[in-house]
């Protein structure tokens, strides 16, 4: 299949496939003799699951690390902590969920700086709904 059809099977859109070919998440698929990738349902299922780890909070930099593993996952289910592919040695996975973690921390403690300066001020809207 072409790469219209391929995206729109996989949920996406051609230039995201152009460029997750540019970044190595895809190999570069055979070319008709007018120069049109052609796609095969394996490269459509890959394609989904970049697509999963991309929406589970993995970059494309994270994927790319992996990239090379990733027919070891199948059928668009990740494996078992330990196991091989992106959540296996490379700690690719480990290294996202520290970075969210750490992120969270940072907003948690931000909301609560900002929540805790709004309080202190009178004349606010949570004074005001208090009297």
């Amino acid at each position: 299949m072409r790469i219209g059809d391929a995206a729109a099977a996989a949920g996406t859109t051609p230039r995201a496939l152009r460029l997750y070919e540019q970044r190595g998440l895809l190999l570069p698929p055979p070319r008709t003799s007018s120069g049109q990738r052609e796609y095969g349902p394996r490269d459509v299922a890959r394609i989904r699951l970049v697509r999963r780890l991309l929406a589970l909070g993995l970059t494309i930099e994270d994927v790319a690390r992996c990239a090379d593993r990733l027919h070891l996952l199948e059928d668009d289910t990740l494996p078992p902590y330990g196991s091989p592919g992106c959540s296996g040695g490379s700690g690719v996975v480990q290294r996202r969920i520290a970075t969210l973690d750490a992120e969270i921390a940072r907003l948690t403690d931000l909301r609560d700086r900002l929540a805790s300066a709004v309080a202190e001020r009178p004349g606010t809207d949570q004074s005001r709904s208090q009297a």
